[in-house]
This record gives structure tokens, C-alpha cells and sequence, in this order.
């Protein structure tokens, strides 16, 4: 894989604690869907972030019920180790195999690549490189949704971490499915919480938010060519 823009940017490792979350505060999907498929967690569950994440995830939480008092921002995923990306990678690989109805050992080197470079498109290689950590495995990183006041996951139009543009954060902006109105002030609903609270949203994905790591610092600088920052989270264990 080749490097990503924001892998250019310098990592000054702050040190800071990784903390669980406090679930009581958010809605959580349960059980945990990489746990559920067997993916190697460790000592940590995937339910922990870098302590100045999870103080932003409880603001984005505070603002979301200033809006919609009985509305939560469910997690999804959150801390994920190396070991866990290289898991979900190959998972998803296999997916998008079955999905195709091919076999891996039928691929043609074009086949393999066309397929490889639709799961980058969504994961994050999981490199054991110091200056290239994937975000989740910083603790910095985290895949939200929203559920409403009748405990039902709010529709955003594609599920988390489906391998097609409809996870593009702006897909349905100007769409001409019935809902994409919908689904599109529902995204926004989202990212307006989590931004506010100091997230940068991935590019490529409606769901995954961080603070503090290499892809939000490089967002923040795109931003704020005069003010350049660093990432002061760097990969965990």
C-alpha cells in the first residue's frame, strides 16, 4: 500500500492514557461486530479511547441531547490493535470474494488488485510502522452512529463499513433516491455533534470521526494552512 497524504504528517506522541468509555453515557452496539466474528482484541476491549477523545465524545454527546434530549451517539468501534486491523482487512477481503462468487486461488493479479484496492477504499492498511499507524490504533479514531428517542438506529442511507461509494459522507447530497434528503440531513445531524466537539470526519466514511491523530491533523492543516499541527497520538502496544 502506498502512503496516505496524512501519513506525511509528524506524530509528537503525547503519552496520554488510554481509558475505557463510559458506555452508560452512549448507546453501544452489542455484542461488539468484530468481537462477535472472532477478531484478536487482547487486554483491551474495542470500548477504549485516548482520555481527551472520550471527554470530546461526551461533549458531542451533550450537544447531540441539547438538539434531542432522549437521542444517544451509538458506538460502533473504537481502540483497535494492529492484530484486529490485519483481521478485518482479511475479513473483508474474503467478503468482497463471496460477494463476487470468486476464489482467491482463481484471482487473476488484476482481479486481486481491483479487490485489494476497494478494501483500502475503507480500511486502513495495518501497518506496524511507527509513522504509519492505522487511526483506530491510535486510539484516536472512532466509528459512531446516532440512535433516536425510540432506540432505533437512525438511517444514514448504507451501513458502517459497507465497500461502495454510498459511504461517501456526502453521497446522497444530490441523489435522486427518495430518501437521500433524509439520509443526507441525518449524516449531517452527525458530523455537526462530532465536529463541533473538535472531530474531523473521514473523508471516505459518514461514520469514522477522530481527534488528535495524523488524518485529523492533516485535516486541520488543509484547513488552517497558518496554524499547522501535529498528531499527538501515535499507535498503542
Amino acid at each position: 500500500m502506498s502512503k496516505r497524504p496524512y501519513h506525511h504528517v509528524p506524530i509528537i506522541e503525547s503519552q496520554e492514557a488510554l481509558i475505557e468509555i463510559p458506555l452508560e453515557k452512549f448507546a453501544v452496539e452489542t455484542p461488539h461486530p468484530y468481537e462477535k466474528l472472532g477478531a484478536p482484541y487482547g487486554k483491551h476491549s474495542p470500548y477504549f479511547l485516548r482520555e481527551g477523545v472520550v471527554n470530546r465524545l461526551i461533549t458531542a454527546q451533550d450537544y447531540l441531547q441539547q438538539k434531542y434530549a432522549d437521542w444517544y451517539i451509538q458506538i460502533f468501534d473504537a481502540y483497535r490493535p494492529v492484530e484486529v486491523q490485519q483481521f478485518m482487512v482479511d475479513y473483508s477481503f474474503q467478503q468482497a470474494l463471496a460477494a463476487r462468487g470468486l476464489m482467491e486461488s482463481e484471482l487473476s493479479e488484476i482481479q486481486s488488485k481491483y479487490i485489494w484496492e476497494e478494501v483500502y477504499k475503507i480500511w486502513a492498511a495495518p501497518s506496524l510502522n511507527i509513522a504509519t499507524p492505522p487511526p483506530h490504533s491510535t486510539g484516536a479514531a472512532i466509528d459512531v452512529t446516532l440512535v433516536d428517542s425510540n432506540n432505533q438506529i437512525v438511517d444514514m442511507g448504507s451501513p458502517i463499513d459497507e465497500m461502495s461509494d454510498r459511504s461517501m459522507p456526502n453521497y446522497y447530497i444530490n441523489n435522486s433516491h427518495p430518501q437521500a434528503s433524509v439520509y443526507h440531513r441525518n449524516r449531517k445531524l452527525l458530523a455537526d455533534v462530532m465536529e463541533k466537539a473538535g472531530f474531523h470526519r473521514n473523508p471516505r466514511e459518514w461514520w469514522h470521526f477522530s481527534f488528535g491523530d495524523q488524518m485529523w491533523a492533516w485535516q486541520h492543516n488543509q484547513l488552517n494552512p497558518d496554524n499547522l499541527m501535529t498528531a499527538r497520538y501515535g499507535r498503542l502496544y
